[in-house]
């Protein structure tokens, strides 16, 4: 049988249909904008804007931002019909399926690991050095360096990294929050929101004032800016191609794209949507949008505050305090209440990440392309509890024991993997099954969807060696996965409905 066995819309539409099998509809629009903000506001935004501004963009973060916003907006726009078609858990891996076929759904349904759950672990990092800064800055303690970084760091002063337990807590108390429910889950996501958004504004309005326009000229780096020693000791040389003028801003467009991560974690929340037709569109749009306006106003900001060569050797993580405690005098208040945001914008993140992976794990298993425990839900909240326990381990064994600068490039690379071949589904779909009801339809799909294939291609082939090597391996992995144990157990292979007694629900289809 061909590897490209599609599963039907009408399977899809049966699958949506809730029941005390499935998982529970209790979202609404605003909850599901706010779970999108939630995503996508944390790490992106207050670690990497600096880590892309000092090493390749410079101030021309803000061009960085607004490239990876384009592929972002042209994916948003397919993502968002494809939710409203297809209002079911799976996000991209079951678009996959219903257009190009099982392989490419396996394919993108493993690789959606990189961007959910290696999401995770990148921001529980992150999560853990604001956690430091806090406790320093408050109290005057610090966590012991090697309870704080992974075995592959080492201190200024020589101290070997062991594991990150604060990482590992965030995510074990996250972890328990999720298995309680989702409904829950997103009221505390929902204040969490509301005050790093607050926060962003506050750095935009205060800050404002501070911009120094000798920090925004030249506004991309040039070739001749010469080296920085890293804190590594380690040379950063801006004369290599991928560190200055444009070629900078676009590896920057790479690397702030990981700041966009989280608006298609909406359209996994799709089975849990109250009306997914109307609503999962605003919440993927309307999030994005937001997210967007926001980020180029605080990289114009931050950049104009500091001078970019600072991002590379002070701050760290913690570089949007640094650069607030230095460079804004009278406004230390707010450094510190910076620190207390972020630490809760990170909790979001991570919350919306870990609920996305096990959503899409949740489909994969109730197609038998995975183990049947990951579909298996708790007997009162109706959440994949066991699941949710897998996914604790697997995410902290990286948050705990990798650096986030390898797992976070990890998550971008597979991110926008994935943001292609929903892009080209689309397409496809639209072709070979024109008919189908669209309560949502992406405008000019012929000029949208292959623009959007294309910016985040171009995206892709910014991302050094190192981080297209440890794609190849994780899908050598997971193609020994799907071989030895999935293509076994398909149900569309074996005809099997994971719903034999459910009719399409009406409410879904024309």
């Amino acid at each position: 049988m061909s590897l490209f066995i599609k599963k039907s819309i009408q399977s899809l539409l049966a699958a949506s249909a809730e029941s005390e099998k499935t998982l529970k509809r209790t979202l609404g629009p605003t909850a599901l904008i706010a779970l999108g903000i939630g995503a996508i506001i944390g790490a992106g935004l207050f670690v990497r804007t600096a880590a892309a501004a000092g090493g390749n963009a410079g101030p021309a973060v803000t061009i960085s931002f607004i490239i990876a916003a384009v592929g972002c907006a042209l994916a948003g726009l397919c993502y968002a019909e494809f939710a409203s078609m297809i209002p079911i858990a799976g996000s991209a891996y079951t678009y996959s399926y219903a257009t190009m076929g099982e392989f490419i759904a396996w394919i993108i349904g493993w690789d959606l690991v990189l961007e959910y759950a290696l999401g995770a672990a990148t921001v529980a990092i992150g999560w853990s050095q604001y956690l430091n800064d806090l406790l320093q800055t408050f109290f005057g303690l610090s966590i012991p360096y090697e309870w704080s970084h992974s075995p592959f760091q080492v201190s200024d002063a020589g101290v070997h990294g062991l594991v990150n337990l604060p990482a590992i807590f965030i995510i074990f108390l996250l972890t328990l929050l999720l298995i309680r429910g989702t409904a829950e889950s997103a009221a505390v996501n929902n204040i969490i929101v509301l005050v790093k958004v607050a926060i962003v504004l506050l750095i935009i309005g205060f800050g404002w004032q501070f911009i120094n326009p000798a920090n925004h000229t030249p506004y991309m780096i040039p070739a001749d800016a010469g080296s920085i020693k890293l804190n590594t000791g380690v040379m950063h040389n801006y004369a290599d191609s991928g560190n200055h003028g444009w070629f900078g801003v676009l590896r920057g467009a790479s690397i702030v794209f990981f700041a966009f991560i989280g608006f298609d974690a909406v359209s996994t929340a799709a089975q849990e949507a109250k009306n997914p037709q109307k609503d999962m569109p605003m919440g993927i749009l309307i999030s994005l949008v937001i997210c967007t306006a926001l980020y180029i106003l605080f990289s114009h900001v931050l950049t104009g505050i500091a001078s970019y060569k600072e991002f590379l050797t002070q701050g760290s993580e913690a570089s949007v305090s640094y650069a607030i405690r230095n460079h804004m005098p009278g406004y230390e208040w707010l450094a510190k209440l910076v620190t207390v945001a972020i630490l809760a914008g990170f909790s979001s993140v991570i919350l919306v990440m870990l609920m996305g992976q096990t959503r899409v794990f949740y489909t994969m298993s109730t197609d038998g392309l995975v183990p049947g425990v990951f579909s298996k839900l708790h007997p009162k909240f109706r959440t994949p509890y066991k699941s949710q326990w897998l996914f604790f381990v697997f995410v902290s064994i990286f948050a705990g024991f990798v650096p986030d600068s390898i797992v976070g490039d990890m998550v971008s690379i597979g991110t926008l993997f994935a943001f292609v071949l929903v892009c080209v589904g689309i397409f496809i779909l639209r072709k070979t099954d024109p008919n189908i009801n669209r309560p949502f339809k992406t405008p000019l799909y012929y000029i949208v969807c292959p623009l959007g294939a294309i910016v985040c291609l171009f995206m892709i082939a910014s991302e050094g060696w190192e981080n297209w090597a440890r794609l190849i391996v994780w899908l050598i992995i997971g193609f020994i996965v799907y071989f030895t144990y999935s293509i076994k157990n398909s149900k569309v292979r074996h005809g099997i409905n994971e719903i034999p007694n459910d009719p399409p629900n009406p409410k879904y289809v024309e």
